[in-house]
């Protein structure tokens, strides 16, 4: 299996973007700016026309490793151009066609990867609030707690060099955080349940897409957050 570096393939956005999605760098790969909501909006209305053919709405592909784990969502567009120049195929497909002016071809569901994309350590999104709280089920990591505000809390506090990063910064209700204050959980007695680590790429993927596809599920579900995610 040729396994390629991930600066060839996958581009990991931001997660307060509206739409995650599979960046290309390979010579010839069209490299325009992806369709988002916003560029829709701007564009006057949902009906967008481009490189031959019209999509009425913003579309979302499932984009899938070539070891089958989930790694993003992308544009309709975008899985078109990386099925067409052969750097993917096409696993599920809606039974409708894709239709350009002088051929037909299949309306990409799902998309795997020809080649395996092996995806460093050290490249992770940047933290945003929804996504930490979602990582850690909308609770409190100390009591537990789901209701009132939840705020974020850096294990180590930054005065004593705590760096903010999924490692170091946890979900926290107001009293716990208040009670913690500038010190280290141990000496307040309070405990963590686990170590905070960053989230799989399926969490992100459930915070891109409005409403998970049903046919997306068997792909998500052996990889963990199964079940919605909270707004």
């Amino acid at each position: 299996m040729r396994v390629l570096p991930v600066g060839d393939v996958l581009q990991l956005v931001d997660s307060r973007d509206p739409i995650a999605h599979v960046g290309t760098n390979f010579p010839g790969l069209d490299s325009s700016p992806e369709i988002t909501p916003r560029r829709v909006a701007a564009a006057g209305g949902v009906r967008i026309r481009f490189r031959g053919y019209i999509v009425r709405k913003v579309q979302q592909v499932l984009v899938l490793n070539a070891s089958y784990e989930p790694l993003n969502v992308c544009s309709l567009r975008r899985a078109h151009v990386l099925v067409y120049k052969g750097k993917a195929e096409v696993i599920e497909e809606l039974d409708r066609p894709l239709r350009s002016a002088t051929d037909t071809f299949r309306w990409p569901h799902v998309i795997r990867l020809v080649h395996y994309v092996r995806v460093p350590r050290m490249v992770q999104r940047k933290i945003s609030r929804r996504a930490l709280f979602a990582r850690d089920g909308w609770r409190c990591v100390y009591c537990g707690t789901a209701g009132g505000r939840l705020t974020l809390d850096h294990v180590i506090p930054r005065s004593k060099g705590g760096e903010s990063s999924w490692e170091n910064v946890v979900t926290s209700c107001a009293p716990c955080n208040l009670r913690k204050g500038n010190r280290l959980p141990h000496e307040v007695q309070m405990e963590l349940p686990a170590r905070p680590r960053p989230p799989a790429p399926v969490l992100f993927i459930r915070l891109a897409t409005p409403k998970i596809p049903e046919r997306w599920e068997r792909y998500l579900a052996p990889f963990g957050t199964s079940t919605p995610v909270a707004a």
